[in-house]
């Protein structure tokens, strides 16, 4: 019988990262849950068992991951690590708040950025890393705001992380649709092939099991998105603007 995985999830309270923690308990694995509410990420780790470890942190916080890290480095080496924490402030460009602007490139761009830089000395060698894009990331689209914008930073920065880690970790990239959220409540737009954070979850966890770099779904809704991104911009272009009508 395989040995019982040791996973961090960062992100783990609430949404995608939340299923994924009942999922990968119910096989077995011993979880190190963070996020920066405290109290649903202690009630989370106590309803799974005495195995898991609640661990909050904020991932715009440097100081705050090294820290964690620290104690992570006292448990043992991990075999995943899944990063999946954002700030998301749906509307069009010209109607963001500056200030929450700033704060979500802190913390989806730069706290990738971070755990791209602290994680992979915590993994055992050929240990894995994912992060977490979005299809918004693709292509730039109406309403998809700061957030697109640094979900395609962090598509490119698992790209780079995958040529720079080759042969040492298993970098991937996780690329989810809609998903029923909290997150994703805050639209006022018809938002195609919505799933539940259940699957999403199985297929983070099916995808991670393969040998993909990328992990993403509903494939009704990421290919025709990917076929847009290839698009010349005279042909793409147009077809985006029409989302607005």
């Amino acid at each position: 019988m395989p040995e019982a995985e040791t996973i961090w999830i960062i992100g783990a309270s609430d949404g995608i990262g939340a299923a994924l923690a009942h999922e990968w308990a119910a096989r077995g694995a011993r979880l190190i849950l963070s996020a920066r509410s405290a109290g649903p990420l202690e009630e989370l780790a106590a309803s799974l068992g005495p195995d898991h470890l609640a661990l909050p942190l904020d991932v715009s916080d440097r100081k705050s991951l090294v820290a964690a890290a620290q104690k992570i480095a006292g448990i043992g080496p991990l075999d995943r690590v899944v990063h999946l924490a954002a700030m998301y402030d749906p509307g069009k460009v010209a109607d963001l708040d500056p200030e929450t602007a700033g704060k979500i490139v802190l913390v989806n761009l730069t706290g990738s950025f971070h755990i791209a830089q602290i994680a992979p000395p915590l993994l055992r060698n050929g240990g894995q890393l994912a992060l977490c894009g979005s299809v918004a990331g693709y292509i730039g689209l109406p309403q998809g705001q700061i957030y697109s914008a640094t979900k395609a930073g962090v598509i490119n920065l698992a790209q780079s992380l995958r040529a720079e880690l080759a042969g040492q970790y298993d970098v991937r990239l996780i690329s989810p649709g809609f998903v029923d959220t909290r997150l994703t409540q805050r639209n006022d737009f018809t938002m195609p092939a919505m799933v539940t954070r259940d699957t999403a979850a199985q297929g983070i966890i099916k995808g991670l099991g393969r040998r993909s770099f990328e992990v993403h779904f509903p494939r009704r809704l990421t290919y025709a998105l990917k076929l847009l991104s290839v698009l010349p911009y005279w042909v793409a272009l147009p077809l985006t603007s029409r989302l607005t009508r």
